[in-house]
């Protein structure tokens, strides 16, 4: 296979524009303790309501999409104090959040683990027809003990979760394909409902799954959900290069970033797919602000709590003795001199640089410089300066977006960093279309891939 050149292929220069999707948890946003912010309604995380009005906000901002991840073994151990970091129910929440937006994206994970796929394939179908056409599936293999022992089972092997994922997403674009595309009659004058030649068993059976089919849910306006995956292993490249339109990524720095992206790339060109046809969207996690201070002091306000515990992994991240005790003093330039990021932790870096900026240990901390992913604490000039330097580099198709507090972080977000991508004519102004497919620039595809089936 032949590797793509660092620098080719790239967004910049080319008129294409960014895509934004909003990241939604538990309601209450990314970031512990926004479940007690001021103005946060406690009760947000048994709240649909809530998130359709989140939902509502991005699509305000014209994001293409909204991501909702799912953890079903999720421990809870800190339910003491902190809400569990997802949903109720993934398909319920979207389809309440369906018949209050026109536009944006809908986009759900759902486990081919633990999930047979006439199941899977059943409710994300019936949700892009409710939809009328904005459906996607994050199709992800479970890696938790605590995953499984709440099916009663073993997690398996990383070759049989990924060989089973492989067959059934196959086997679930087989059965969204089952209904013709022109089978639906619906005629009150002739009686005819469908045309029954049109509608046929798939008869598919692999090693892992298999199913009769048909599904009996005809096409949606954009025929079929859009495939996401999410991870970076070799085993997530080979299953997104072969199936999926999108992936939703994690990086730190724009040079790993890009090198997943080409990854991801490279993989679609070994199955015969055009690399375009799959986006690279990495997370971003923003605390938007007036300015640096205010924004430090609301991350503070949030998350201040944890940051003893935080203190000791910054220890070990850059390789010096912390003392938790002295929060309110920065590191002493003896001790940074002696510094050393950890090779095993690529945010260390970056904890290194802003330390040696002065901060005290608070400040550093509140910087969010041990969070799951690149974080934005400032005024919103900042997020659109490090997506256009991302997006520029060949090291993102776009960003899923975590506000800290989605009370006011999503509109925070919508109000001070879209206009500005739209003014650098990095993010569109208006929708193009009302399907996910046509939000993402997504091939047409009915059925089974035919350039990747059989191989």
């Amino acid at each position: 296979m032949d590797s793509l050149k660092e620098g080719a292929d790239l967004p910049s220069g080319t008129g294409k524009q960014m895509l934004i999707g909003l990241h939604l948890g538990n309601g209450y946003g990314s970031q512990p303790g926004a479940w007690r912010m001021p103005g946060v309604d406690p009760e947000s995380y048994t709240s649909f309501d809530a998130r359709v009005k989140q939902a509502q906000a991005a699509e305000r901002g014209k994001f293409q999409f909204i991501f909702l991840p799912d953890g079903p073994g999720a421990v809870m151990s800190d339910i003491d104090s902190e809400s569990p970091a997802f949903n109720l129910d993934v398909m319920m929440t979207l389809a309440a959040v369906a018949r209050e937006t026109e536009y944006i994206g809908l986009v759900a994970t759902g486990s081919t683990t633990f999930n047979e796929p006439f199941n899977l394939a059943r409710q994300f179908k019936a949700l892009d027809v409710m939809s009328h056409g904005r459906a996607g599936w994050n199709a992800i293999t479970s890696s938790g003990d605590d995953v499984a022992a709440n099916y009663g089972r073993k997690i398996p092997s990383s070759e049989d979760r990924y060989g089973r994922a492989h067959e059934a997403v196959q086997l679930i674009q087989a059965l969204w394909g089952s209904w013709g595309k022109a089978a639906w009659v619906h005629n009150q004058q002739t009686g005819q409902f469908a045309k029954k030649e049109q509608i046929l068993p798939i008869n598919l059976q692999g090693q892992y799954v298999g199913s009769r089919g048909p599904l009996y849910i005809p096409p949606s306006e954009q025929g079929q959900p859009i495939i996401f995956h999410a991870g970076g292993s070799s085993n997530a490249h080979e299953l997104a290069g072969r199936f999926a339109n999108a992936v939703i990524g994690a990086a730190f720095t724009i040079e790993d970033a890009r090198a997943q992206r080409n990854a991801f790339r490279e993989a679609a060109k070994h199955y015969g797919r055009d690399p375009d046809e799959i986006k690279y969207i990495p997370g971003l996690m923003t605390t938007i602000a007036k300015d640096r201070r205010a924004a430090l002091d609301r991350r503070i306000q949030l998350t201040g709590h944890s940051f003893r515990q935080r203190a000791s992994y910054l220890q070990q991240m850059l390789g010096i003795p912390i003392d938790a005790n002295q929060l309110d003093k920065p590191i002493s330039k003896g001790l940074l001199d002696d510094a050393r990021p950890s090779r095993y932790d690529p945010r260390s870096s970056h904890a290194l640089k802003i330390a040696r900026q002065g901060w005290s240990l608070r400040d550093i901390l509140a910087h969010g410089v041990i969070d799951y992913h690149p974080v934005i604490v400032g005024p919103g000039v900042e997020a659109a300066d490090h997506m256009q330097a991302w997006f520029e580099a060949g090291a993102a198709d776009g960003f899923w977006i975590s506000p800290d507090v989605n009370a006011d972080g999503i509109d925070a977000f919508v109000d001070e960093v879209v206009p500005i991508l739209q003014e650098r004519g990095l993010f569109h102004k208006e929708y193009e279309g009302k399907t996910l497919r046509e939000h993402l620039g997504a091939p047409e595809q009915y059925g089974i891939d035919p350039r990747v089936s059989n191989k």
